[in-house]
C-alpha cells in the first residue's frame, strides 16, 4: 500500500511553489521599502567624473556616457528610505543626492540647452508648468517632481535651512553642485562647507558687517532662514562675518544660465 498518492505530492509541490513566490515578492517589497540605507558610491563616481571643483558640469560627456548615473537612479528608485530603519542624516543625504541626480538626468534628457528654464512651458510661472513640476522620479506606485522633493520632503520634513546650499538647480547662480556625494557620516560638515563657500562667492553673495548683497534664495525662502535665529545671526555663523543688526540688505540678480563646463 502506498503511503502517499500522487495528489499528495502535487499539493506539496504547489505549496512549496507558493512559498517561493511569496518569498520573492517579499524580497522585492523589502528592497523597494529601503529597509537598509544605501551606498552613494555610484553618485560619487558620477560627480568625480563630470563635475569640477567649481561645480560646473560636463553635460555633454554625461549625456554620452550616462550608465553610472542611470544605475544610481535605479538604486534610488528601488530603495526609498524607510523612516523606521534610516536615521535622519541618512534620509537627508538620500533626498539631497536624489534631487541633484534627477536634476542632471533632466538636463541631459533635453541637452543641449542654455537654461533649465527652457524645459517645459514657454510661459514660465514660478512653480507652475515648470521643469521642476515634471514628475520624472518614478517609485512605481508614486511619481514625484523635483518641486515635491524640495518643498514637501526636504523643506517640510527636515529643519535644515542649509539644504538650500546643497540642492542644485543646474544654473550659474545656484550654490555650486558639490563634486562628492552627501553621506550621513559627514553631512553636517558638508553642509557647513557648502554654506561657507556659497556665502564667500562674490558672484552670488557679498557680505560685510554693514551691508548685504544676497542671493535671491534668501528672499524666496526667507522663512526657512529665520526659524530659530534671525537671518543676520545665521549668516554670521555660516560666513564667519559679524553682521550688525542694522546692516542693509539688497538682493542680486539671478543668472539661470546652465552651469556647464563648456559653453557654446
Amino acid at each position: 500500500m502506498k503511503l502517499f498518492h500522487g495528489d499528495y505530492w502535487v499539493r506539496i509541490f504547489k505549496f512549496l511553489l507558493f512559498l517561493l513566490i511569496l518569498a520573492s515578492c517579499e524580497s522585492k517589497r523589502t528592497h523597494q521599502a529601503g529597509t537598509e540605507p544605501i551606498s552613494h558610491k555610484l553618485w560619487n563616481q558620477v560627480l568625480i567624473n563630470y563635475v569640477n571643483v567649481t561645480g560646473s558640469v560636463n553635460y555633454q560627456g554625461l549625456k554620452e556616457n550616462p550608465k553610472i548615473l542611470l544605475d544610481y537612479l535605479e538604486l534610488l528608485r528601488t530603495s526609498r528610505p524607510n523612516d523606521e530603519r534610516w536615521d535622519e542624516k541618512e534620509r537627508l543625504a538620500y533626498w539631497i543626492n536624489l534631487y541633484n541626480a534627477f536634476t542632471l538626468k533632466l538636463i541631459i534628457d533635453h541637452y543641449p540647452l542654455k537654461s533649465i528654464k527652457d524645459i517645459g512651458s514657454t510661459i514660465q510661472i514660478p512653480f507652475i508648468n515648470s521643469p521642476w513640476d515634471i514628475e520624472t522620479i518614478d517609485f512605481g506606485n508614486e511619481k514625484l517632481s523635483l518641486n515635491y522633493v524640495e518643498h514637501q520632503i526636504l523643506r517640510k520634513s527636515f529643519e535644515e535651512p542649509r539644504i538650500h546650499f546643497a540642492i542644485n538647480c543646474a544654473s550659474v547662480s545656484c550654490p555650486n553642485l558639490r563634486n562628492e556625494a552627501y553621506v550621513a557620516a559627514k553631512i553636517d560638515a558638508q553642509l557647513a562647507d557648502q554654506a561657507q563657500k556659497f556665502l564667500k562667492d562674490s558672484t552670488k553673495n557679498i557680505i560685510s558687517s554693514e551691508a548685504l548683497y544676497l542671493s535671491r534664495i534668501f528672499q524666496w525662502f526667507s522663512g526657512d532662514f529665520e526659524v530659530y535665529q534671525t537671518l543676520h545671526e545665521n549668516l554670521s555663523i555660516w560666513s564667519g562675518v559679524s553682521i550688525n543688526n542694522s546692516a542693509t540688505t539688497q538682493f542680486m540678480d539671478y543668472d539661470w544660465s546652465l552651469n556647464e563646463q563648456f559653453r557654446p
